[in-house]
């Protein structure tokens, strides 16, 4: 459904981000995108939807292909209509209106009034919390309830694949572990495709079909579900699993078990 080859991604003409970055994404699928602060991960995500030429950004080679399409360098709204939606990180409701006005911006490119209202409750069967709070101000909202009024504006839109920018950050456990559980409801009852990068690595790897993981604006390793929760350094690195918490990037937990075993 979405493949990005050997794309790269320049800020402001000097500053390359993305090196040759290569990325797929199958139908029904959720992909987890991994990597440490800095990585590229946000980057990579507004690549594909379009946005990067708010923070004066470009795709400067490759190609990203969405159901068929080449949406390189297309227009944001014209992303959205093909089904391609981005819920961006740093929960970006729109503050003075209200929750319901805010759901309805979500379908505001389509015309199908019987199903934007068929849409909108669906909305609220997966989030039971926000009829109460349809007429609340946006703004006045817990980080959880913008987390659930974000998602529902992205599923008005009716996406075909929903990519979900660090949707946890934030958020007490409980609420992670809930919003996680919706999402992978949503995806089983809707056959949504799923692009996700979190900063949760084991609750991103548990729900996921298959991840990569990104340093220094490429892509370092990628495999399944299984193959990333065996893999020692992904273990080491984003797992916690061997006391590697302190290192600050992947690469230096490969560099680090390679000296051990040197040493040895």
């Amino acid at each position: 459904m979405l493949t990005l080859a050997n794309i790269d991604v320049v800020y402001g003409g000097v500053i390359q981000v993305l090196r040759s970055t290569n990325l797929e994404v199958r139908q029904g699928q959720m992909v987890v995108l991994l990597g440490a602060n800095g990585a590229g991960k946000s980057t990579t995500m507004r690549a594909i939807s379009g946005l990067l030429h708010a923070d004066h950004g470009a795709v400067t080679a490759g190609r990203i292909m969405f159901d068929g399409t080449d949406i390189t360098h297309a227009d944001p709204s014209a992303i959205v209509k093909s089904g391609l939606v981005q819920v961006l990180e740093g929960r970006r409701v729109l503050e003075h209106l209200t929750v319901h006005q805010n759901l309805m911006i979500g379908a505001h490119l389509r015309r199908d009034r019987a199903g934007i209202r068929a849409d909108l409750d669906k909305v609220y069967q997966y989030f039971p919390a926000l009829p109460e709070l349809q007429n609340r101000i946006a703004g006045y909202l817990s980080g959880g309830e913008m987390q659930m009024v974000l998602i529902g504006r992205a599923l008005m839109a009716r996406p075909k694949l929903l990519m979900l920018d660090e949707p946890s950050m934030g958020l007490a456990p409980i609420l992670t572990r809930q919003l996680f559980e919706t999402v992978a409801r949503i995806r089983r009852e809707e056959g949504l495709t799923v692009l996700l990068v979190e900063q949760n690595a084991r609750s991103a790897i548990a729900q996921c079909d298959y991840g990569y993981i990104m340093d220094g604006g490429r892509i370092v390793l990628h495999g399944s579900r299984a193959q990333l929760s065996s893999n020692e350094d992904v273990q080491e690195f984003y797992l916690g699993l061997s006391g590697a918490e302190d290192r600050t990037s992947y690469r230096d937990v490969k560099h680090y078990r390679r000296r051990k075993r040197w040493l040895g």
